[in-house]
């Protein structure tokens, strides 16, 4: 896309300005020249066509607040949320525009020039009008094609974006207008973000591993290459708004930040089976409050496939597994005995290993005493960090089913743990029920985050809990979206 033209199917839209960054660029669209006369709107041999001005403005100065809340809200950076400084811009209904003067709002006698308007990228944009009439649409696409979130006022008055510009970045804005009279004008605007500062980037790793299906249990991880403190919560809305999930069929899903360099992301309730799950970072040239910009950095996409759940009853002494919420098998199993006790709660699959050795010590058990191990394990699935396994278990057969025996995995037959390893993959969902055992963490073994109540996970997200932003006006940008 080109910063001097750009063209709409249905409408002629003329005069392209950069009304913010380091370059600035007038034209017209083709086959249109602009108007000669003299600057601050003025059309030689127009002057009774339906024109409008329009403000585009920054805030700069320090003095004055967003009249729109935004700055106060944490989606802009506080040193940008000051006073406004602006551009003018003529919209008629053959769109071309002429650019006036910068006019400092603080009151300075000194104008800016309009070819050098350098500008931050954390700062907001504002599109508003000088006289009576009103905005009937604001378009804005960066230099991929890709929108740029922004809200319109009810009234019609003002448009100002809800998500951060990125720098080092092309925009291109379409605006469409009615004056008083209802009779519609038009303008195209094209600028150029300042690039962003010399230092290094933060970016993101996506989990898990891209171009796999996984259970409906599975956890959206970003791992930051640059820690971002809790007490920068505006940095974090502002890093949390950048990283998109997206997902068919669409689910309602939030960020949790984990610790200062990491995030988990899951849906309100499990995957639905055979979703197509889409994750990317806006973070390229994003201002992230003191901590500098985004960089670059690689999407992710994998699908889920049917729903299995594997529910074992410690009490009962018997594991049921589900495909879609179908049973589809029953399986004795033995759990964990007195002072082994089997964690309760939601686990999900983290790999599959044929066979392992298991060793009493390797989980606390010395060497030499009555409850040390060292046995070669067939079909084991894994689902904590720390040595939690489900099992083929032969020396227990006439203990499973009847009594718990185990020092803390999910022992069954060898033909049942076969079935069990070919049938389940990573992500399905695994839960433990009346065990009397410890619950699951959430975080530090594996994929606990089930356990977490949705209330309790969306207080983990900087963007604020249901309670705090009833709206969803802060939420929306990193919530999971649709995509159909």
């Amino acid at each position: 896309m080109s910063r001097a033209q750009w063209t709409q199917p249905t409408k002629k839209w003329g005069a392209v300005a950069a009304v913010t960054g380091a370059m600035l660029v007038v034209a017209a669209a083709p086959g249109t020249a602009p108007a000669a006369g003299p600057s601050h709107g003025t059309f030689a041999g127009h002057a009774k066509e339906a024109a409008l001005t329009l403000l585009v403005g920054r805030a700069v100065d320090e003095g004055h607040a967003s009249p729109t809340g935004q700055c106060a809200a944490g989606t802009f950076g506080p040193a940008l949320c000051g006073g406004w400084r602006e551009q003018r811009v003529r919209a008629t209904a053959r769109g071309v525009g002429s650019l006036q003067e910068e006019v400092p709002l603080s009151g300075s006698s000194r104008a800016a020039r309009a070819d050098a308007l350098p500008t931050d990228s954390g700062g907001p944009l504002e599109i508003t009008l000088a006289e009576p009439g009103h905005l009937t649409d604001v378009t804005v696409r960066d230099g991929s094609g890709r929108h740029l979130a922004g809200h319109l006022g009810p009234d019609g008055e003002r448009w100002l974006n809800t998500e951060p510009l990125r720098a080092g970045e092309d925009y291109t804005v379409q605006v469409g207008a009615q004056d008083a009279a209802g009779r519609p004008v038009g303008v195209t605007m094209a600028f150029t973000t300042a690039p962003p500062s010399a230092g290094s980037r933060l970016t993101v790793d996506f989990g898990p591993l891209p171009g796999r299906t996984y259970g409906a249990g599975e956890i959206v991880t970003a791992a930051l290459s640059h820690p971002v403190p809790a007490a920068d919560r505006a940095a974090r809305a502002r890093l949390e708004q950048a990283l998109e999930v997206t997902s068919e069929p669409h689910v309602e899903g939030a960020w949790h930040w984990v610790d200062a360099s990491t995030l988990h992301f899951r849906p309100r309730a499990y995957w639905p089976a055979h979703t197509v799950v889409r994750v990317r970072s806006g973070l390229d040239g994003v201002q992230i409050g003191e901590h500098g910009y985004g960089g670059p950095s690689e999407p992710l996409e994998f699908t889920v496939g049917d729903r299995i759940e594997a529910v074992t009853d410690s009490a009962t002494h018997e594991m049921t597994v589900r495909r879609n919420g179908r049973v589809i098998r029953t399986i004795p199993v033995t759990t964990g005995k007195a002072g082994f006790r089997t964690r309760s709660g939601i686990k999900v699959v983290l790999g599959k290993e044929p066979k392992v050795r298991m060793r009493g010590d390797s989980v606390g058990i010395k060497r030499g005493t009555k409850e040390f191990y060292d046995l070669p394990v067939l079909y084991a699935t894994r689902v904590t960090w720390s040595g939690e396994y489900i099992h083929a278990a032969p020396w227990s057969v006439e203990a499973q089913g009847e009594e718990n025996v185990s020092h803390g995995c999910t022992g069954m037959s060898t033909e049942d743990a076969a079935w069990f390893f070919e049938t389940v993959r990573e992500g399905d969902i695994v839960e433990v029920v009346n065990s009397g055992g410890a619950k699951m963490a959430p975080f530090d073994n594996g994929f606990g985050d089930w356990n977490v109540d949705w209330r309790t996970w969306l207080a983990g997200s900087a963007l604020g809990s249901a309670d705090e932003d009833p709206q969803g006006s802060l939420g929306t940008a990193s919530r999971l979206h649709p995509t159909t």
